[in-house]
């Protein structure tokens, strides 16, 4: 119990060791100057951890769709192929249209040949799952003598077709999508749009978006977008699906406003619904309701094979702030210090000598030795003649106050 409470109330000092190595030198100073130029190099002048960092992005979107295309020997154009109307930042494109059209609430056979039947007992079965297009009756029907006999439904009637081979509107790949974009990042009160001070009127009425020469037009054609995103724009019309349009603020406001500009991207934002053969690409189902002079309500049901528009911004500026600079500059300094463990690591216990280091490394010094001495004066001689003694001829001490110097003769 005395020995672990002895133990306990120690105080350990450090103490300086100059060891005159090649091997252990070049190692330490390799090391040192390892982590030296990461901090300088990735931490400070890549990732800028000299500045304070905002990502909460602020941004408003507003987008406008022009462009005509024919599909049923109709003209279309924008109030008729984009929904919603609003000009948000997720919009579709309508690339094809099956319609069924006077529909009335009613009953009538089912038009899914999964619900073919002979007899009323075949539909009964069938009433504890939803059907396609209404809810069944348990009544086996036909509707004319040229087709099946298939389970009746309640709903609007007649039930939908929806596989019937329409051709896709193709001058969808020449519509344009017009973008507008402001942001703001709100811890340096900073506030920018995608119209750079280089963009006037004249110039967006003539510029599209490409790589090359209009990098900062906010002009997109759609059959750009498509082949950007990597994708065959005959199939994703016929199919529908959702493609990303990406707008990235990365911006040093330690530079001039005029260098933070936008950077676009593009990609397929559903590509697992591209490869799934259940339901592959984007459609959905909307109805235009109307009602006849007696007042009896009736629809058109549009299943709309859609290219879906996501416009989706990010951003992350920054700017110099003493505080991050004083605490990456901290550990820096302090990083510089592994070289000096994982030198102790090699020369504790691989290098020759060792022994001999471990001894001039620890030294233990006891109250004990001062209580026999008389007086804190003579002990002091006393330690210093016994420490000289215990000094080989190879030891000596370096001009360090203190320090014991170690070479290693080859």
């Amino acid at each position: 119990m005395w020995n672990c409470i002895t133990d306990f109330f120690t105080y350990e000092t450090t103490k300086s060791v100059v060891v005159k190595s090649w091997t252990i030198g070049i190692i330490n100073r390799i090391v040192q100057l390892l982590i030296i130029s990461y901090f300088i190099g990735w931490v400070f002048l890549y990732e800028k951890a000299y500045q304070e960092r905002d990502t909460a992005i602020e941004s408003s979107v507003m987008t406008k769709v022009k462009g005509f295309g024919e599909h049923h020997n109709k003209i279309m154009d924008v109030a008729d192929y984009v929904t919603p109307t609003q000009g948000a930042s997720v919009f579709c494109i309508i690339t094809k249209l099956i319609t069924t059209e006077n529909q009335v609430q009613g009953k009538c056979p089912e038009s899914e040949m999964k619900f073919k039947c002979e007899h009323n007992d075949n539909c009964t079965k069938l009433m504890s799952r939803p059907a396609a297009n209404g809810l069944l009756t348990g009544q086996c029907v036909q509707l004319n003598s040229s087709t099946p006999k298939t389970c009746e439904i309640r709903g609007w009637c007649p039930a939908e077709i929806d596989d019937i081979p329409i051709k896709p509107m193709m001058e969808v790949q020449n519509f344009t999508i017009f973008i507008k974009n402001s942001i703001r990042f709100p811890r340096f009160n900073f506030t920018k749009g995608n119209f750079l001070p280089t963009i006037n009127s004249s110039y967006i009425k003539k510029c599209n978006f490409d790589f090359e020469n209009n990098t900062y037009c906010p002009i997109f054609k759609v059959g750009d977008v498509a082949r950007l995103a990597h994708q065959d724009f005959t199939t994703l019309a016929n199919k529908g699906g959702v493609i990303g349009i990406k707008i990235s603020w990365v911006c040093d406001l330690d530079k001039s406003e005029d260098e933070c500009k936008p950077a676009y991207s593009f990609t397929r934002l559903d590509a697992m619904s591209e490869k799934n053969s259940v339901s592959p690409g984007y459609n959905f189902r909307f109805a235009k309701y109307f009602k006849t002079e007696d007042g009896k309500e009736y629809r058109t049901l549009l299943k709309a094979y859609a290219i879906r528009f996501d416009v989706i911004v990010n951003g992350d500026a920054g700017k110099f702030s003493m505080i991050p600079t004083l605490i990456n500059m901290v550990a820096a300094f302090t990083s510089v210090g592994v070289g000096a463990v994982l030198c102790d690591i090699i020369l504790l216990n691989f290098l020759k000598g060792a022994d001999q280091y471990k001894a001039k490394k620890f030294e233990e010094v006891s109250d004990a030795n001062f209580e026999r001495s008389g007086s804190y004066s003579s002990s002091m001689y006393r330690i210093r003649n016994q420490s000289q003694l215990s000094i080989r001829p190879e030891d000596k001490f370096s001009n360090d106050s203190g320090a014991f110097s170690i070479v290693q003769y080859g």
